[in-house]
């Protein structure tokens, strides 16, 4: 429907529409969201992140990873490298340049539209021109703006989350990493042993003093020993390249230092008080559904206060005709809701907001499940570590003294003495594993209570400290 009236009313409206378009028009920020992100970082992991948006930004990067990997890498410096160098947190730190450019391109009135006519008959030429300015645009403006503003919100928690989820699966590769370097290192030494048991038992058995089947024993136990210590190499390189792509280095870079052995337990453990309510205020996905409803109960206003007229256009119109004099006026342009009163429209927001409601309160669901499980495997996971190192490895190492004394009492032989040694290979390796799973598990309670959840707990099963090799 057009409506065209030939007054002098559009310097008003014109005055009133820029006036709005002026103090309604949007910016962008110095920091485009970093600074938000990095604080919700540092808040959770104690590390900041960065974002390279030059080369000058990724050189100074590099020098800084450089630096901090020239000395031999703890977790906190694994982590602080992976924030500073991972590419794929880099990626995601640029959505935050989509989100703030879609609200600032919220705040502005839509560009108007100029149309030209020209009609000839005759001696006669008449000319029409048009501006004319999107009016539900305009008006809309401030809950265009205030969507995007909270869309933005949510890609800088999005984008934490991301970085928080990085630390969390580097702390992990790193720890996993060291145990398996210090498996492979232990895993040496047996095969030097066994190597040494079976060259003694060749000897003894060339002069008679052994049977073949105890050098057959003594040859397989070095065989396997050997397969071992292959097999505990590929694992340690599996875990340092695992490491080593989430840190992002690669080149001379991927020669880092790592330890030869995991940190030691710490002397107390986290307290499960008010563990639940800590999740719900730190967690970033539970946030982030929050924000979602909230952003999409504002769309659904939005919605609903265009759900019958969501085209209007009004403008000035200027006229002239050969031997008359020009007239000047306005002109509306109205969408008439005929066939479409946005039912559809209001109907789709509305099963939107139902939607991001229930999964509000799945996450929330899941938060406080997530971290119960997580901290049962942190406890759980602390006491079998504490009783490896207290109990298991302390009584293997007073049987191997006792092994010694007889030996030397000549109560026993060497290879009495040997098999004692290979019953002790299971218990060691179980207790590497068992200070890793430690570590793991409070990364994961980390996690679970600040992030968006770690990994799910795996259920742990019986493992007997067992006999590697039948004595003799």
């Amino acid at each position: 429907m057009n409506t065209t009236k030939r007054l002098p009313f559009l310097r008003p409206v014109a005055m009133a529409a820029a006036t709005l378009v002026l103090t309604g028009c949007a910016s962008f920020s110095r920091d485009g969201g970093l600074d938000s992100v990095s604080a919700l970082t540092t808040q959770r992991t104690g590390q900041a992140v960065q974002f390279s948006k030059s080369e000058a930004d990724t050189s100074v990067a590099d020098q800084k990873v450089s630096q901090l990997l020239s000395a031999p890498l703890s977790a906190e410096t694994a982590v602080q490298v992976a924030l500073l160098n991972n590419r794929g947190l880099q990626a995601s730190l640029a959505e935050l340049g989509v989100a703030e450019a879609d609200l600032v391109q919220a705040g502005r009135m839509a560009n108007p539209s100029f149309s030209f006519g020209r009609l000839a008959g005759g001696h006669d030429v008449e000319i029409e021109r048009s501006v004319m300015f999107d009016i539900v645009g305009l008006l809309t403006i401030p809950l265009r703006s205030g969507i995007e503003s909270r869309r933005f919100e949510i890609a800088k928690l999005q984008a934490a989350s991301e970085a928080v989820r990085l630390a969390s699966e580097t702390r992990k590769a790193y720890f996993n990493a060291v145990a398996a370097r210090q498996t492979a290192l232990y895993m040496e030494q047996v095969r030097t042993s066994a190597e040494a048991s079976a060259e003694l038992a060749k000897r003894m058995a060339e002069v008679g003093n052994f049977s073949k089947l105890d050098q057959a024993r003594e040859q397989a136990f070095y065989a396997d020993a050997t397969a071992q210590v292959a097999r505990s190499r590929h694992n340690a390189t599996v875990a340092r390249e695992q490491l080593v792509r989430l840190m992002g280095v690669w080149g001379l870079q991927t020669g880092l230092a790592l330890p030869d052995r995991l940190p030691d337990l710490p002397q107390s453990t986290t307290s499960e008080n008010n563990i639940e309510t800590l999740a719900m205020e730190q967690r970033l996905d539970v946030q982030v559904a929050k924000r979602d409803a909230d952003m999409t109960a504002r769309a659904l206003g939005l919605s609903k206060a265009t759900g019958v007229i969501n085209v209007m256009h009004a403008g000035y119109v200027n006229s002239s005709k050969t031997g008359s004099p020009r007239e000047n006026g306005y002109e509306i342009e109205l969408e008439l809701p005929i066939f479409d009163w946005g039912r559809s429209r209001v109907a789709k927001a509305q099963a939107i907001y139902m939607q991001s409601v229930h999964r509000t309160a799945d996450a929330a669901i899941r938060a406080r499940s997530e971290v119960r499980e997580a901290y049962s495997a942190y406890r759980t996971s602390h006491d079998l570590a504490k009783h490896y190192r207290d109990e298991v490895v302390p009584l293997r190492k007073k049987i191997s003294d006792e092994m010694l004394l007889r030996y030397n009492g000549m109560l026993i032989g060497v290879f009495e003495l040997l098999a004692d040694a290979r019953t002790q290979v299971n218990s060691v390796n179980s207790a590497i594993e068992a200070q890793r799973d430690f570590w793991i598990a409070e990364t994961e309670l980390q996690a679970a209570v600040n992030g968006a959840g770690g990994g799910a707990s795996k259920a742990m099963g019986t493992q007997a400290s067992g006999e590697a090799a039948p004595a003799h």
